[in-house]
């Protein structure tokens, strides 16, 4: 029988291949709405659709370990006993893959007692013996030795699963320099640690194949061991019993019994069906018709439900199209395109009916009064849409939804970043999107009705998840944000390009002249910026103590460095963590400095949905991470002005905003005496602790409790306190002791937030965010425990992020109904900077610390400090 017409056989080691898909593909990016983690699913399934449209094997089986326990551990108790627990991530998939494979009519093979690969190995011998050409798909390298003229292995590369290296007799040879069969001798000789079976000491791979060469087989090589002279000849004697027990347990099984035989394994066709239901729960919807395609169920009908008709906008004139909007008693969907900042296309959706035109003056005259309007509006991702029709002189009203922010505030941990992302989660339907990459794309995209069809649609589907609380979230905090984020976006702040380069100029020099110090130090010229010279300099040149080993060596981080210039002084790693500083700050200046606009002013993007807790972010450019409270943030904030037409600016924040919640939520009677009396929290707390009298509470003191105190809100331990105060670990602890001593009640509630979080699987904020935290229940310790720390703190942090968010929008929602010209324009590492018109300090600064205090109700004062000045620094206080 030729090649050609023979059969395949293909055998695969799921157990395998499904955790080296679970390292190649990121978990984050894999998981459902109910937090079940995929990426192992889904790539164990993208790799063998590859292989089947590849192969097109006749028959086909998939093996899988039925636990760490076979014959193997029986015979040698350390075998594979050093493996790292199983991440609990990958717990849980393999039993959905399983569904998945079973839905496919694909027959999945495990046996009591013996391991995935004996399994490929007793089917690759009745395969090769019966005929088939046998294909192994296994990242074991002990299926090496099934390799013959009928089978051929298939081998993941390091770039993981989607590569795969062919081994036939040739290419063993060529790559190991021995036959297939030989290879478990190479490996009872150098040993497996994957396995925990400890080879010779001193022998690699090249020593093996030589002596294999030399003596022809392992079992010559052990009968004359006194042949080999030297430390390794001696090693070898020495450990001739763990060679052997190697090379029994490395031997795989070829006459498992088991309830097939090959001529059981042709390929049947799928239950689609069946592969819909499981994909669907999985949320998997781009890889279904991959699926059909490669199994050859292209023919099979579609699942009507997942077969979607989109309705055909009617394109109409602005007359016509106010008209339709008027006559809507329901909420409408918009989608606005928009080019160069400016609105070029609107198209709008009922459940039935869509409507879309050219943003024209004549539209814009008809449909901006309703645009404008209270009328309720649904859009997806509006900021940049609301800019834009502002910039057309068209102000929305009316937001009653943004699929994006509730889509975000479902799922906080992973948040969908597309309305296709929504569209495939939330209706398991696929967006039509045009390819980006294609000058003429091939397939075109939703039209803005279209879009704004499926915005509708995606709405009702998050209306029906979102539970109340969130729901509040979005519509009472989150929403007006929004608008308010668009306003300032719009404004910007200016800042003076002058001092911004001035300072990076100086900083060049600076930077210029610690280099030239650190190579005179050193004795010569070497790339500062380079972690492989640094590693040269620090730990050959220098000799420094090794520090964390990384894949590339060992780290040179800033962090790792800045704990070993504390552990081991030298000159030049301070030179080193001054040139970085230097260098990171220039880096921040020059980012800043090219963001200015034509209109002098730096008009950041403000990110709604990029926390977990909540909390604003800014991108493009970002301002979070302007150093604060140092010389160099200093510098860099009185570059930030009053801008042209306006008096001065005015910056505002809360005085220990954590804390006060913390002594909000854990009712204790300390804490809130500690606010009520205007007294300094951590002298209070200090004399506390310590047994003093408050003016007896020393600078050491109260900066021992003030860490304490903010530590506690981030989980941290006896450890990390000694740590970061620089004391004895016993001090720390005792410091913990003697500190819930007298403030009981916020260690029971720490206790207690985290035992609710494990019990609802979510903490919440005092407005009824959540921040769900499936790893409160993982059997994995340390997630556990990073979970736990995290749980302590997201009620708190979110808490005053919401606070924040209500200030803000209530400071700009007052401002405008007192019709003042001042405008909020930065919020910053929870402070806000509003520009002050000229006359309106008194009206401003009343707004701003009556929004601030009133924002939320805590059983202690929120207190305010404001500030003024011509520039950001000055205004600091």
């Amino acid at each position: 029988m030729t090649d050609s017409a023979k059969p395949t056989l293909m055998v695969v080691d799921g157990h395998s291949l499904a955790y080296r898909a679970f390292f190649a593909l990121p978990v984050e990016n894999f998981t459902t709405k109910d937090n079940q983690h995929t990426n192992a699913i889904y790539g164990f399934l993208s790799m063998l659709v590859n292989l089947i449209k590849a192969e097109q094997p006749t028959h086909l089986a998939i093996a899988f370990d039925t636990s760490r326990h076979s014959f193997r551990t029986d015979e040698y108790p350390e075998y594979k006993a050093t493996r790292s627990e199983t991440p609990s991530e990958f717990k849980g998939q393999i039993p959905l893959l399983q569904d998945c494979l079973a839905a496919m009519s694909i027959p999945v093979l495990t046996k009591e007692g013996i391991e995935a690969d004996d399994i490929l190995a007793t089917l690759s011998v009745q395969g090769a013996e019966q005929g088939y050409e046998v294909l192994i798909v296994s990242g074991d390298r002990d299926t090496i030795q099934l390799v013959n003229d009928d089978v051929t292995l298939l081998y993941p590369s390091v770039q993981g699963v989607s590569q795969l290296k062919r081994y036939d007799p040739v290419a063993v040879q060529e790559r190991y320099g021995v036959r297939p069969e030989q290879y478990p001798d190479i490996a009872a000789l150098v040993g497996e640690t994957s396995d925990n079976l400890p080879g010779v000491p001193k022998v690699g791979e090249k020593t093996a194949v030589k002596w294999l060469t030399q003596f022809g087989s392992l079992d010559e090589l052990l009968e004359r061991a006194e042949e080999i002279k030297g430390v390794v000849g001696g090693n070898l004697r020495e450990h001739m019993d763990a060679v052997r027990r190697n090379r029994k347990l490395n031997r795989l099984l070829t006459d498992v019994d088991l309830p097939v035989a090959p001529a059981d394994l042709e390929s049947r066709p799928i239950d689609a069906q069946a592969v819909r239901d499981i994909f669907a729960r999985l949320e998997f919807r781009t890889l279904l018709p991959r699926v059909f395609e490669a199994v050859g169920a292209g023919e099979v009908a579609e699942d009507p439900a997942a077969v979607v008709v989109l309705p055909a906008p009617q394109e109409v004139d602005g007359p016509a199209f106010r008209t339709w909007l008027d006559a809507q008693k329901t909420e409408v969907a918009l989608r606005i395109i928009t080019q160069g900042g400016m609105p070029v296309r609107i198209g709008a959706a009922t459940d039935s009916e869509l409507r879309e035109a050219e943003w024209i003056d004549a539209t814009a005259a008809e449909v901006g009064e309703w645009l404008t309007s209270e009328a309720p509006k649904v859009l997806h991702d509006a900021k940049p849409q609301i800019k834009a029709l502002q910039r057309a002189g068209v102000r929305l009203g009316g937001l009653a939804y943004d699929t994006s922010l509730a889509g975000w505030l479902l799922r906080p941990s992973f948040p969908d970043k597309t309305l296709g992302d929504l569209v495939e989660r939330y209706l398991g339907e696929k967006l039509p999107e045009a390819d980006p990459t294609q000058l003429v794309p091939e397939t075109e995209g939703a039209t803005p009705a279209q879009e704004a069809w499926f915005i509708r649609r995606v709405a009702e589907a998050l209306r029906g998840d979102l539970p109340e609380p969130v729901a509040r979230v979005l519509t009472e905090i989150e929403l007006p944000t929004l608008v308010t984020l668009a306003d300032m976006e719009l404004a910007g702040v200016a800042v003076s390009h002058d001092i911004l380069s001035t300072f990076s100029a100086e900083l060049a020099t600076r930077t210029d002249g610690i280099a030239q110090e650190a190579f005179a130090l050193v004795g010569r010229e070497f790339n500062l910026g380079s972690p492989k010279q640094l590693q040269e300099v620090l730990f050959e040149d220098l000799e420094l103590p090794k520090t964390r080993k990384t894949k590339t060596g060992y780290s040179t981080d800033a962090a790792v460095l800045a704990d070993l210039q504390d552990s081991h002084p030298h000159p030049f790693l301070a030179m080193l963590l001054q040139h970085r500083e230097a260098t990171k700050l220039r880096q921040i200046i020059e980012t800043l400095d090219s963001a200015i606009g034509t209109d002098h002013r730096i008009h950041t993007t403000y990110v709604q949905t990029g926390s977990q807790t909540g909390r604003l972010s800014s991108t493009d450019p970002n301002l979070q991470n302007i150093p604060v409270r140092t010389e160099e943030s200093r510098r860099i904030r009185s570059a930030f002005q009053v801008g042209e037409g306006y008096e001065t600016l005015l910056t505002a924040d809360y005085s220990q905003i954590e804390m006060r919640i913390m002594a909000h939520l854990s009712g204790d009677e300390g804490l809130i005496e500690a606010f009520n009396s205007g007294e300094d929290l951590h002298r209070f707390v200090g004399a506390r602790v310590f047994g003093v009298d408050p003016s007896e509470v020393t600078p050491a003191m109260r900066t021992k409790v003030k860490a304490m105190s903010y530590g506690l809100v981030y989980g941290l331990s006896a450890f990390g306190l000694s740590k970061q105060l620089r004391i004895e670990q016993s001090e720390a602890k005792q410091l913990m002791v003697e500190y819930f001593a007298r403030f009981g009640a916020v260690r029971d509630y720490l206790r207690a937030s985290v035992m609710a979080a494990k019990e609802v699987g979510y903490t919440e904020t005092i407005f009824g965010r959540r921040r769900p935290f499936p790893d409160l229940a993982s059997p994995n310790r340390v997630l556990r425990e990073n979970a736990e720390r995290a749980a302590l703190n997201a009620p708190i942090q979110g808490s005053a992020a919401d606070i924040m968010k209500i200030a803000l929008f209530h400071i700009h929602e007052e401002l405008r109904a007192q019709e003042l010209r001042s405008r909020v324009l930065l919020q910053i590492h929870d402070e806000l900077v509003v520009e002050v018109a000229p006359g309106e300090w008194d009206a401003v600064e009343q707004t701003v610390r009556s929004r601030m205090a009133d924002a939320a109700e805590l059983r202690v004062p929120l207190d305010v400090q404001v500030g003024r000045g011509a520039n950001w620094n000055d205004a600091g206080h």
